[in-house]
């Protein structure tokens, strides 16, 4: 392994600038609804094991995206640098599975000594038949891939967005005095708008226990949290600005939920909406509820570590995504509702229906 020092010497170095995981229970989500998705984007097949994803640049400065079978050693470098450690990920060349062009997520920093992150030069003699680079996606227009990164982000910022909702109004009951103040509740209570803060989501919005580690700007051109600039696979200084963190979503608020005690059996939800809850809310619950019937691919549902003995939710299907505490309310945002969060109050059904779904959703080893 070439040291830092010796990277821009060496043809085949690469400046490591941040990693991430693509597993069953951690990746990221901007990539797809569950793991096989995820490794379908990447052209990879989703081994039980999962991958490691480490993101840099070569001496010349393009940017590679390196995919590793060595899950274990990434995920100790994510932990350190999460940390604030220091830590030189240098993984062996025998556990590169592959190297892709370009970066899927944006990165906020550079490495020093080479030119400008740029997409690789197409091979001459490979006759058209390379992969495309891989890239973030727009973050100027609305769809699955922004939407489900909205929700990692929701997740990674759960405390933020949960202190800006009222719950006495934002689920206040039909003909209730908040109800009857005129308007629709998502439009009097919902939060203001939580943008995905770019320190914080360098690399795409990610989710408690995502295993996405963003690489920021302040400190770059040496290891660790700071700059994670490494000693490169076969291998940061000046910055590039990631468009994935300017995504800004404008939540919004149903009006439909009750405080009673909550069941010990999971109900779907979706049943007992009143006829005001949105349609696709609805859609987006009994689908969820489906799931504990009749298991999903595997990713589709995750649950990671949260605070106070509670698990944070992720969960994803055609056009919605949910990110829910077990212990609290959940979030839903639908591809029909660009830049819209629908916060759902925890009511009678929602407990059970958190709870079998943590019962049964993939978690980190």
């Amino acid at each position: 392994m070439a040291g830092t020092s010796d990277a821009v010497a060496d043809d085949d170095a690469l400046y490591v600038l941040t990693a991430v995981l693509l597993t069953p229970a951690q990746f990221p989500g901007v990539l797809g609804d569950d793991y096989p998705a995820a490794c379908a984007a990447l052209a990879l097949e989703p081994y039980a094991e999962g991958y490691g994803l480490v993101l840099g640049q070569d001496s010349g400065g393009a940017r590679w995206t390196v995919v590793v079978d060595d899950v274990s050693l990434v995920a100790v470098a994510i932990a350190a640098w999460d940390c604030g450690m220091e830590y030189d990920l240098s993984p062996d060349e025998r556990s590169v599975v592959c190297a892709l062009p370009g970066w899927p997520l944006a990165v906020r920093v550079a490495a020093p000594g080479v030119p400008a992150p740029h997409d690789p030069v197409p091979d001459p003699g490979a006759e058209g038949t390379d992969p495309a680079p891989l890239a973030p996606p727009d973050t100027e227009s609305w769809g699955p891939a922004q939407r489900r990164m909205g929700a990692d982000e929701i997740a990674h910022q759960w405390a933020a967005w949960r202190e800006q909702l009222d719950d006495g109004t934002a689920f206040a009951a039909p003909g209730s005095e908040a109800g009857a103040a005129g308007g629709r509740a998502d439009d009097r209570t919902a939060p203001a708008a939580v943008p995905a803060q770019k320190d914080d989501a360098a690399t795409g919005a990610a989710s408690e226990g995502s295993g996405e580690h963003p690489a920021e700007p302040e400190g770059a051109g040496k290891n660790g949290p700071e700059g994670r600039a490494g000693a490169g696979v076969l291998g940061g200084g000046d910055t590039e600005t990631g468009d994935e963190a300017d995504v800004e979503i404008e939540p919004g608020a149903e009006n439909r939920t009750r405080t009673d005690e909550a069941p010990t059996t999971a109900r779907d939800p979706a049943q007992d909406a009143p006829s005001h809850a949105h349609p696709g809310v609805c859609r987006a619950l009994a689908e969820a509820h489906a799931y504990v019937d009749a298991p999903p691919p595997p990713g589709r549902v995750r649950s990671s570590f949260a605070t106070n003995d509670a698990r944070m939710l992720r969960a994803d299907g055609p056009g919605w995504s949910l990110v829910a505490r077990t212990d609290d309310i959940a979030f839903i945002l639908l591809d029909e509702e660009p830049g819209e969060v629908l916060p759902i109050g925890r009511g009678t059904e929602l407990p059970g229906l958190l709870n079998a779904l943590d019962a049964m959703a993939v978690r980190p080893a």
